[in-house]
């Protein structure tokens, strides 16, 4: 299962609220999701994000979409995967 963290829209008709959530590849954009990592409100420019949670998922190997990056960087998650060691 490839894990995604992306954006999922919420909100009304030009009023968008999103949800950063960790979710399999396969599902939809607004779909089912395996856990919420945070949220992001474009209309006040602010963005809460659980560093743990995302720090766990980044650490199993889940991708990070463009726009995801940009707000982790902003909010001081770590993006560095532990690299396997080799035994």
């Amino acid at each position: 299962m490839a894990v995604v963290i992306r954006m999922s829209r919420g909100g009304k008709k030009k009023k968008p609220f999103y949800r950063i959530v960790a979710a399999d590849k396969r599902f939809c954009r607004d779909g089912r999701y395996l856990e919420i990592v945070g949220t992001w409100d474009p209309k006040l420019e602010k963005a809460t994000v659980k560093k743990e949670a995302a720090e766990k998922w980044i650490k199993n190997g889940a991708q990070v979409s463009e726009t995801v990056k940009k707000l982790f960087i902003k909010n001081g998650v770590s993006l560095a995967t532990v690299a396997p060691s080799a035994a």
